[in-house]
């Protein structure tokens, strides 16, 4: 465990995703497991989330851009990861190893650190047919990433939506240990 207020650290990284305007649910859940947390989002999900109100919520800065040499790390180091909601893009770069953004690099650093991944794929069911994201997906599970189930935001045959389970991202990290 990192050297922090006594809890664990647990990095959200948040896509571009409809779903991602209630991130602050997998944050209140994560808190409420005793995580300090910490939110890095892709430079298109920051359009996706209140990000004043995730910074009071965290009493953190959302992190989206690389920081400058010198300046100081706003976060401690990563006990956990957890990616939610993932979308095609995310999980396809991170997979080929493109570290074009701080989130993509954030992931691939940590997995070269050994810290656990967890992730909840927000993709429709006609993005992950793609024989790419297949790929991507058994590449990241190879690699001991753990997946949640998909989640397409695709209307259901009763007219309602599939429940994005944010907890479930915190079941995977547990889950591990």
């Amino acid at each position: 465990m990192s050297e922090h207020a006594g809890k664990p650290f647990l990095y959200v990284v948040v896509c571009a995703a409809g779903i991602a305007v209630e991130v602050p649910e997998l944050i209140t859940a994560a808190q409420e497991r005793d995580w300090e947390v910490g939110v890095i989002a892709t430079p298109q999900g920051l359009g996706f989330i209140d990000a004043t109100a995730i910074e009071a919520q965290t009493g953190r800065p959302i992190r989206s851009a690389w920081r400058s040499p010198g300046d100081p790390r706003p976060f401690p180091a990563p006990d956990a990861v957890a990616v939610a909601p993932a979308t095609f893009n995310t999980v396809n770069k991170w997979a080929a190893g493109i570290s074009d953004t701080l989130a993509l690099g954030t992931l691939c650093e940590a997995y070269g650190l050994g810290v656990p991944i967890a992730v909840l794929p927000c993709v429709s069911e006609a993005l992950a047919a793609h024989p790419a994201y297949r790929a991507s997906v058994d590449r990241l599970g190879g690699m001991g990433v753990r997946f949640g189930e998909p989640y397409s935001g695709e209307p259901q045959q009763d007219g309602g939506r599939q429940e994005f389970r944010w907890e479930r991202v915190l079941d995977l990290l547990t889950s591990g240990r």
